[in-house]
């Protein structure tokens, strides 16, 4: 593998999990640059060096990209993978699944300045990492915060998680570029997170670590409406 890649997770249309690697995001074309809730096909071959039973090698240069499932399909489509926790999840086999936290708190911490050098360190190498037919990246810059959120489950139990997720960080960035302000950025993400998510409805993904089979990451938080239970009968 060479330069930035990210692992990308989604939901066939027989509602299998599928967990794609590596994607070059950053440097797909316009034509292959799919949005999350967009329907993609692609060529995989199983990876070697990946046992999780959703893993796919994905190339990348097959990508087809396909249409966007509307906003009213999309709570209900998810509803049967959402699980009531990681250990159900796992009961089934599962190495990445949906939740719906209960009483969720989202906070950051300033990282340390080692903690920033380290990852511009290993940004800067991953941009310089590319091929002839490769265009010139700019080394991604390190979030100065990590998001955490603390929550509980249907099982009772308690968990604090880091976001995983890079999307968490491009929010914060965005909104940075949008108030030039680090603190209204925090401060909209609070309120984001705090207030307008738990009162519409969100999930959490989560996924395990490929070499810690027992170790959950939270890797994506999604906006997604609560279902009601008659509707999920009909």
């Amino acid at each position: 593998m060479r330069g930035e890649t990210v692992c990308c997770a989604g939901v066939t249309e027989k509602l299998q999990w599928r967990r794609l690697y590596p994607v070059h995001f950053r440097r797909l074309r316009g034509d292959r640059r799919f949005s999350r809730w967009q329907w993609i096909e692609y060529d995989w071959r199983l990876p070697s060096d990946d046992k999780r039973p959703e893993s796919r090698r994905i190339q990348e240069d097959s990508l087809v990209l396909g249409n966007v499932l509307s906003s009213g399909r999309r709570a209900g489509f998810l509803a049967p993978v959402i699980r009531a926790s990681t250990d159900e999840a796992k009961s089934k086999g599962e190495t990445l699944t949906l939740i719906r936290p209960i009483s969720p708190r989202f906070s950051w911490r300033t990282k340390t300045s080692a903690q920033i050098e380290d990852e511009r360190t290993a940004y800067d190498a991953a941009a310089r990492q590319k091929s002839f037919f490769d265009a010139e990246l700019r080394a991604l810059a390190p979030c100065p915060y990590e998001f955490n959120f603390n929550y509980k489950t249907t099982d009772g139990k308690s968990h604090t998680a880091t976001c995983d997720d890079w999307e968490t960080a491009a929010m914060f960035y965005n909104l940075e570029n949008q108030f030039n302000s680090a603190d209204r950025a925090l401060q909209r993400m609070n309120q984001v997170f705090n207030v307008e998510y738990p009162r519409d409805g969100f999930v959490f993904a989560l996924g395990t670590h490929s070499r810690r089979p027992d170790q959950w990451l939270l890797v994506g938080v999604i906006r997604l409406d609560e279902t009601p239970q008659m509707a999920l009968a009909l």
